[in-house]
């Protein structure tokens, strides 16, 4: 009898082996793959006659269901580095199937990881992956960008690649806020690098859905030559533990070349922007976007390096709330003397709850760090164009007096087509409250003053 069952168990893994198509690799210690019901069963019907019946996902793939399941082990403390696994459990998972990373346990990444060979491929995280805080090692092995000296600890890349679940994507990045001592990424000095929490790169067709991003040592997303690129229902936070050393540029959306961005159903409480597109971002979208203590939803920045042409287009931004923050709807270019050029066009804010706000609605052409003499000399060449802002209400902070909306465009450029409807923001440094325009052709819809008319 024994030797029966040993010989029935030796048949039924090797059936297993030859029905999937993956190779002889071992697998990791802990590992499993598991078919979907549709392949192990013994059902009647013919493959043919069941895949004619199954449903597809938005890209025309098999749902989670239908798919082969990759699991691995979980770590047994924040040293245990599972990056080997998760990388095997990937390409196994490539071409049609699914990684399964389970609640309740951590998944220590401690290596760079190129996922940029992907094609068709789910990651469900119910559990938590969590990068290693070991600054010394992802300061020499990381994937670097030049635009505003950016790294990654791993890009992701290919095509129909869906990552959600209930789960958390640590970047531990009280560590890297407590060493960088308040050094700004665009400060020319600076070499202490910090980690972008999650990148693309040259990927089709990507949806993250369910996520909370927690404490990004950086930015928290950025989108590098990247196509329809979907968010829903995601928390993006950075809170320190440290009232000394506070989250430094961990904006949540960042892109590079991206055609198709949506955001939705998300909320935000970081301390930069939560939402800024930058060049070459076009056909964005982005509906019931909640953002607390931030630098507000951001056109830009753009034209930041010399001879080089920036844009952005078509961008819908819909219900969304900015609470205690620095700035609310932004459009920022860069002034000075070794900038470039390119514009901003097709840009509509709508239905715009704003609190507490120093900033609520700002054109600001004079970005980074450049003084108003050095701004007058050598102006921004972004040109702004058919912009709207409806139903923008709420509250600004006072900062700025009574000033509520400042839209000041560059004497370089061309501000044309820009529009303003039922603004409602009261500032508590006393009524009315004011607009300020400059060097905007054309009616504005609303009353505006000249900078130099504003009211404390």
């Amino acid at each position: 009898m024994k030797s029966i069952s040993l010989l029935l168990s030796f048949a039924a893994s090797l059936a297993l082996t030859s029905a999937t198509p993956f190779d002889n690799n071992a697998i990791p210690a802990g590992a499993s793959i598991t078919l979907p019901r549709s392949l192990s069963s013994s059902s009647s019907f013919s493959p043919l006659t069941r895949s004619n019946h199954k449903k597809k996902d938005n890209w025309g793939n098999a749902v989670e269901k239908d798919r082969k399941k990759i699991k691995i082990r979980a770590s047994k403390h924040d040293r245990d580095d599972i990056s080997d696994d998760f990388l095997w459990a990937i390409k196994k998972a490539n071409h049609g199937g699914l990684v399964h990373l389970e609640k309740g346990k951590k998944y220590v990444i401690g290596k760079k990881l190129d996922l940029t060979f992907l094609k068709d491929v789910y990651v469900k995280l119910d559990g938590e992956l969590k990068f290693t805080n070991d600054i010394d090692y992802w300061q020499k092995n990381n994937f670097y960008y030049p635009f505003q000296k950016s790294i990654t600890f791993w890009v992701w890349g290919g095509k129909d690649i869906k990552i959600y679940g209930k789960g958390v994507i640590n970047g531990n990045g009280q560590a890297w806020w407590d060493g960088f001592s308040g050094a700004e990424i665009l400060d020319p000095k600076n070499k202490f690098y910090r980690p972008i929490l999650f990148l693309t790169d040259n990927a089709t067709n990507i949806e993250i859905a369910g996520l909370h991003l927690k404490d990004s040592p950086c930015w928290t997303t950025f989108l590098v030559r990247t196509k329809n690129v979907v968010f829903d229902n995601i928390y993006i936070d950075a809170v320190s533990t440290n009232v000394s050393s506070l989250p430094k540029n961990t904006d949540g959306f960042d892109s590079l070349n991206v055609d198709g961005l949506t955001v939705t159903n998300t909320r935000v409480n970081v301390g930069d922007d939560c939402f800024s597109p930058k060049p070459n971002t076009t056909n964005i979208f982005v509906k019931n976007l909640w953002c607390n203590g931030t630098h507000g939803v951001s056109m830009g920045s753009i034209g930041q390096y010399p001879g080089v042409k920036d844009y952005i287009s078509n961008a819908w931004l819909e219900n969304i709330t900015l609470l205690n923050g620095q700035n609310g709807a932004r459009l920022k270019a860069w002034a000075g003397p070794n900038v470039g050029y390119g514009y901003i066009d097709n840009i509509t804010y709508k239905d715009i709850h704003i609190e507490n706000t120093d900033a609520p609605v700002v054109l600001d052409q004079c970005y980074f760090n450049i003084n108003k003499t050095a701004c007058a000399a050598y102006p921004s060449n972004v040109n702004i164009t058919n912009v709207k802002f409806l139903n923008v209400y709420g509250t600004s902070s006072g900062k700025n007096g009574r000033v509520v909306a400042d839209l000041k465009c560059s004497p370089g450029a061309t501000c044309s087509g820009i529009h303003l409807e039922n603004i409602n923001i009261t500032s508590p440094a006393g009524a009315p409250p004011q607009i300020v325009c400059e060097n905007i052709q054309g009616d504005v819809g609303v009353t505006c003053v000249s900078p130099n008319a504003t009211q404390t």
